[in-house]
């Protein structure tokens, strides 16, 4: 049995991850005042976020064509038995359901589309779990049983200076970016039912910080040893630090650096952070 693994690009996995690990990879889009840049390919994060800083219109995200999914199946359907195909939550885009019509449109392979209901480095974990088994022989099915487990240990949590991001792109209700502004709280976000929604509502970013780590502990003490990840929006220097320190204080936990790239940053906005986890 010869199973693939296909992700988004939303998981944020570096080129050299991709390329270790065989995974294949669909880019979402992000429009910058008219040109459409496919991310991870046209486009870095650390570019995005010097081009929108002086733009006069917010960009705008696009989901992925359809035909590129299948273009890609129809490839892989020469080598490969199953592809498991690992994509951003559903409630939030459209490249879930892309992939599933895109599966049931080709022939001669097996296509198992799973939807992390979560997306950035968190996305990526699941994808680096269904290489190991896939490099191990196992079927699609298997994979997505596996995936589907680690889902009821995951968890992520997202800290960012303006609400008005999630807003414009239509992924935060008016009325929870209109309280954010008006309180002047530094917002913790999370996803619940696929979507993002308020979690806690916080004065300061050093306490918000702090309440996530302590959602950390709760997960530590419920799950045992974790693989997390701290993520990024064009603030390196303060999540490294952050990282570090939660490294050194939870010992049990496997600490990854990341970033929001060109789609997620796009509605979380320049200086966000966060910090995903799940099961080891």
């Amino acid at each position: 049995m010869k199973t693939a693994v296909v992700t988004d690009s939303t998981a944020y996995l570096t080129i050299e991850e991709r390329q270790q690990y065989n995974i294949h990879m669909i880019p979402l889009g992000v429009n910058i005042e008219g040109t459409v840049y496919d991310e991870e390919i046209d486009i870095t994060a650390s570019e995005f976020y010097d081009r929108v800083r002086g733009a006069k219109e917010f960009p705008k995200t696009t989901q992925p064509p359809i035909g590129k999914f299948v273009e890609l199946f129809e490839t892989l359907a020469k080598d490969y038995d199953d592809v498991v195909t690992i994509h951003l939550s559903s409630g939030i885009s459209g490249t879930y359901q892309g992939a599933v019509q895109a599966g049931n449109m080709v022939e001669n392979i097996n296509v198992h589309a799973f939807d992390t209901e979560v997306a950035c480095y968190v996305q990526g974990m699941f994808v680096k779990e269904a290489v190991k088994l896939a490099e191990q022989g196992a079927s699609g099915q298997d994979i997505m049983m596996h995936l589907e487990e680690l889902k009821t240990t995951m968890d992520a949590y997202f800290v960012v200076d303006d609400l008005g991001h999630l807003q414009r792109g239509g992924r935060l209700s008016a009325a929870a970016a209109l309280i954010g502004g008006l309180l002047q709280v530094k917002p913790i976000l999370h996803f619940q039912d696929k979507v993002i929604v308020p979690f806690e509502k916080i004065r300061t970013r050093k306490k918000a910080l702090r309440k996530v780590e302590d959602q950390l502990v709760l997960a530590i003490e419920k799950h045992g040893s974790l693989q997390a990840t701290v993520i990024h929006g064009n603030c390196e220097a303060e999540a490294r630090d952050w990282m570090n320190t939660l490294a050194q204080t939870y010992p049990s936990v496997e600490f990854t650096l990341s970033y929001f790239g060109p789609v997620i940053g796009t509605h979380l906005g320049e200086g966000s952070i966060a910090m995903g986890w799940m099961k080891k």
